[in-house]
C-alpha cells in the first residue's frame, strides 16, 4: 500500500518523498516510498528493524541519492542536492548515535554553530533556555556527559542554526524511559514553535504520544499512514510479523 499524508488544497508540505526507490548496490532497499511531513507537525516514520526506516531519513537529508521518485522541500525540486546545500535550505539532520564532539566541552560544541552564521549569544540563548541542564554543563566535556545529555546537546546544536524541517534517527536509542519521556515532551515543543519534523523511531510506543502522523514501514513499503491512536493494529501487525 501507498499512501499519502498530503491534504489537497493544504498548506504546501515541508517534505515529500514521492515514489522513491533507492539501493544499495544492485539490491533495492526502497520500492516506491510516498511521505509528507506538514508544516509544523511531527511525524513518525515506524517500523521494525530493516524495514527502511533510516534510508529514507538518508535519502530526505541528501546522504543518499534515490535511484528513481522525487524528493521536494517546501515545493522545491532537490534531488541530487548535497547535505551540505539541504542544510543551507533549513534541514537538519540529527544522526543515530547523536553526532556531538565527544572531546569538546558543551559551549565549544555549540561555538561550532556559529560556522553557519549565527552568533555564540543567540545560539546559547536558545540552548540554554531550551535546555537549562546545559547551562550547568557548559564547561563540561560532552563525553562525560550522560546519554540523555549528550542527546540534549545534539538538539541544541540543531536548532541553533533555525532549521525548518529536523530529521531525527533512534532518539530513544539506549536511553532510559524517563529520559526518552522527557526529550519528546521538547520535541513536541519544538514543533510548536514550527519546526516541522521527521522521526524514524523502532521503539513506537517512545513517539506516538507526541506525533501527529504515523507512518509504518514494512520490506522498504509504507504500508499504513494516519493518527497513531488509529494505527494500533497495523504496528501490532508490523511488529509482530517482523518477529515471527
Amino acid at each position: 500500500m501507498s499512501e499519502s499524508t498530503a491534504v489537497p488544497g493544504g498548506p504546501v508540505p515541508l517534505l515529500e518523498v514521492a515514489g522513491v526507490r533507492a539501493a544499495y548496490g544492485r539490491i533495492e532497499v526502497l520500492h516506491g516510498v510516498d511521505l509528507v511531513v506538514p508544516p509544523s507537525s511531527v511525524v513518525a516514520l515506524l517500523g521494525p528493524n530493516g524495514a527502511g526506516k533510516t534510508t529514507t531519513l538518508k535519502v530526505a537529508s541528501g546522504q543518499m541519492a534515490p535511484t528513481a521518485g522525487c524528493v521536494h522541500l517546501a515545493g522545491r525540486h532537490v534531488n541530487g542536492a548535497s547535505p551540505d546545500a539541504l542544510a543551507r535550505l533549513g534541514v537538519c539532520t540529527i544522526p543515530e548515535g547523536r553526532g556531538i564532539f565527544p572531546n569538546l566541552t558543551v559551549r565549544e560544541n555549540l561555538r561550532m554553530v556559529t560556522y553557519s552564521g549565527v552568533s555564540q549569544k543567540r545560539v546559547e540563548e536558545r540552548a540554554f533556555g531550551q535546555f537549562p541542564r546545559l547551562k550547568e554543563r557548559s564547561g563540561q566535556v560532552a563525553g562525560t556527559m550522560s546519554g540523555g545529555e549528550q542527546q540534549m546537546l545534539a538538539m541544541a546544536r540543531a536548532l541553533g542554526t533555525d532549521p525548518a524541517l529536523l530529521l531525527l534517527d533512534e532518539l530513544s536509542m539506549g536511553l532510559a524511559p524517563l529520559i526518552v519521556e522527557e526529550l519528546y515532551g521538547l520535541v513536541a515543543e519544538i514543533a510548536r514553535e514550527g519546526v516541522s519534523i521527521l522521526v524514524v523511531e523502532q521503539f513506537a510506543r517512545t513517539v506516538l504520544g507526541v506525533a501527529d502522523v504515523a507512518v509504518i514501514m514494512q520490506h522498504g513499503r509504507v504500508t499504513a499512514v494516519g493518527p497513531p491512536t488509529e494505527l494500533e493494529q497495523e504496528l501490532s501487525a508490523a511488529y509482530l510479523g517482523a518477529s515471527s
